[in-house]
């Protein structure tokens, strides 16, 4: 069962990805939002490292114009690096929103599946098997997320997480208990689990 406001080239991608009598139960696209807990903070620490950097470029400059055929003054430039840095993370929101434009969740008789979409588009299957350990976040509206399972490492000093499963879908209990109802069945793999395409 198709939702309608699913673009006609992610019901493409979708309908290449089922197996030949699998049967789609239900999809859906995400709620598109500009901010999330990942851009609100890339948003916010690039307010002030952007401004710094401009202020430092500017004053490096002594408020001039670089000349190019004085080495002495070519100083300043160097900040450039540093604003396009920030200008990216200012971005961020906009990034995700594109993206979500791009993503579509579905359940089938045998496996949950993840389409995101960016450069190009990531592909995820989750069977019964690894749907035992899901929970929601839902909002009073009743949209939320569904997080199938996390994906953690460590970047420098920091341990950092990544959730993976339906997000900011609309009618978030309901899907959860279909993702429920497939884990409690039992059927025959014909593929590799936890799967990465790229497109």
């Amino acid at each position: 069962m198709f939702d309608p406001a699913i673009p006609a080239t992610l019901k493409e991608i979708l309908m290449r990805e089922l197996d030949r009598d699998e049967n789609l139960l239900w999809s859906a696209v995400p709620k598109p939002v500009f901010f999330n807990g990942p851009t609100t903070s890339a948003f916010l620490f690039a307010i002030p490292w952007t401004a710094f950097s401009v202020f430092w470029t500017v004053g490096a400059a002594g408020f001039k114009i670089p000349q190019f055929n004085q080495g002495e003054e070519l100083f300043p430039l160097f900040g450039i690096p540093f604003f396009l840095i920030g200008i990216g993370l200012l971005s961020a929101p906009l990034w995700a929103y594109r993206s979500s434009l791009k993503t579509v969740y579905a359940i089938t008789d045998r496996r949950a599946i993840t389409v995101e979409g960016g450069m190009s588009y990531t592909i995820r299957s989750y069977r019964p098997e690894k749907l035992t350990e899901i929970f929601r976040r839902e909002h009073q509206d009743g949209t939320g997320d569904i997080i199938i399972t996390r994906i953690a490492w460590k970047n420098s000093e920091d341990k950092q997480m990544q959730e993976l499963g339906f997000l900011r879908i609309r009618d978030a209990k309901n899907v959860e208990a279909m993702l429920n109802t497939l884990a409690n069945h039992t059927v025959q793999p014909t593929a590799a689990d936890d799967t990465f395409q790229n497109r």
